[in-house]
């Protein structure tokens, strides 16, 4: 039971005012928002390019035209999911508590980073630059060896085994240890989840997987689900804390240093899970819906997953 109520409360954790988070006054956070300077600068950047060009084009031709309406609600959601893991009260709290820690990275890739690929915000923020930056990037993006590069890095398989192993790489002890024990190293893994989960949606949601029907992406959406939950069930059940620098915090939030291990592995490995499992399921869903209607028609069935 008690465990129950601890997992039931901790989401609430960071709603806290910082004293509510203090056990004898002397453990509260420094800071509920933590604004290093280039996450700041990154968020700060890319909101201001992604408003300025989305609200250039539409006053040039009209609302919903060349960024729908849902995209642009879909970028924003993204965005503020991503400030809220790296600058909020959530960022602050995952430097002491494991537990933060893994709901913070849970939201850079699992939720975060499929809304904004959904929303495609190049685009939008292309039309922030002038006409000249504009034809500078639109040639470097045609160059032919950066082109067959990211072809290659959003295949499919490609890109699901690089998220995969920046996944299993990062919480190898020495490395998620190092990231803990350094903010270089922790901005880097961050880049690492990100940035890959990025690939691996994109592969899903906008490269080949789509046109082949995206029951190929269904495929590689369970495969993820599969061994990323195996890895949450490995933190969770491991009897002894794998990360110690990570978890020994933990009672100044009552918790032992081996339960905010244990609850960690199970956002790992079930709410994330569930994010996984869903998407794969509306994926094939669309597959099956569309290779009915092929069929009813007289077309060819959508490819296999392969």
């Amino acid at each position: 039971m008690r465990s129950s109520i601890k997992s039931l409360a901790l989401p609430l954790i960071p709603l806290l005012p910082s004293t509510a988070l203090a056990h004898g006054g002397d453990h509260h956070l420094p800071s509920p928002w933590s604004l290093e300077t280039w996450v700041a600068l990154a968020l700060f950047v890319s909101a201001a390019l992604y408003l300025t060009g989305v609200l250039r084009l539409w006053r040039g031709l009209r609302i919903g035209r060349g960024v729908r309406v849902w995209q642009f609600l879909c970028f924003m959601l993204g965005w503020l999911l991503l400030a809220i893991a790296l600058i909020s009260p959530v960022h602050a709290l995952g430097e002491r508590l494991f537990t933060a820690h893994m709901l913070e990275h849970e939201i850079l890739m699992a939720v975060s980073a499929p809304l904004l690929v959904i929303a495609r915000p190049v685009g939008g923020m292309l039309w922030a630059l002038p006409q000249g930056g504009r034809r500078l990037v639109g040639t470097i993006a045609r160059n032919r060896d950066i082109a067959r590069l990211w072809s290659v890095l959003i295949d499919p398989f490609a890109a699901t085994l690089i998220h995969g192993a920046a996944l299993w790489i990062w919480h190898l002890p020495i490395l998620f240890n190092a990231a803990l024990a350094s903010p270089l190293v922790h901005g880097v893994q961050h880049v690492s989840f990100f940035g890959t989960a990025i690939l691996f949606w994109w592969s899903l949601l906008r490269g080949r997987a789509r046109t082949r029907g995206y029951g190929t992406a269904s495929f590689y959406l369970f495969i993820t689900a599969l061994h990323s939950g195996f890895l949450g069930i490995l933190i969770a059940l491991t009897k002894t804390p794998i990360y110690p620098g990570q978890t020994e915090a933990a009672p100044d939030w009552g918790l032992t240093p081996l339960e905010d291990q244990q609850l960690a592995g199970l956002i790992m490995w079930v709410p994330a899970g569930v994010v996984y499992a869903v998407a794969a399921l509306a994926m094939m869903g669309i597959w099956i819906s569309r290779s009915s209607r092929m069929s009813a028609s007289g077309g060819v069935h959508a490819p296999l997953p392969r």
